[in-house]
């Protein structure tokens, strides 16, 4: 697809980008718990959603190394927050799960963070929702291609 204005909508891209994940991670931020980051926030929400999992489904499903969750676990785990328990036939194996404590703080920054999102989403109708997240969608998988890409080289 050939644009004779890409360097325009390239820099158009990246201030925008940038504003609204600086913007919105810092609105995020704001609704946590004072004790967690972000990413520590996302962490919860991921094990939440699949009851439990190890470091490496929060790896791949975060596309980082397992060295940058071992850290966030390590942290989640001297709060309170996450518990790990050793698979019974496969003892390398070591499974990620939520305190009582780790759901409950999950749950009321949760809804924290639906109110916010709310607040912002219901601006648009209901056909630039869709498109946008048509769109935001297909963009994540392309820099999730491009990023599997640039692995294999390594």
């Amino acid at each position: 697809m050939a644009y004779d204005n890409i360097q325009e909508l390239i820099d158009q891209y990246i201030k925008t980008s940038f504003q609204v994940n600086r913007m919105g991670e810092s609105l995020v931020k704001d609704q946590l718990s004072k004790e967690l980051t972000n990413d520590q926030h996302y962490t919860l929400r991921f094990i939440f959603q699949h009851d439990r999992c190890t470091s490496t489904d929060l790896a791949e499903a975060f596309h980082v190394n397992k060295s940058a969750i071992t850290a966030i676990i390590t942290r989640l785990t001297d709060k309170g927050l996450i518990e790990r328990t050793r698979d019974e036939n496969d003892r390398r194996v070591v499974y990620l799960s939520l305190t009582e404590k780790g759901k409950e703080l999950y749950l009321e920054t949760e809804e924290k963070i639906h109110q916010l999102v709310k607040h912002f989403i219901t601006k648009f109708d209901r056909k630039e929702i869709e498109s946008f997240m048509h769109t935001y969608e297909k963009l994540s998988h392309i820099l999730i291609n491009m990023n599997n890409k640039e692995g294999e080289k390594e």
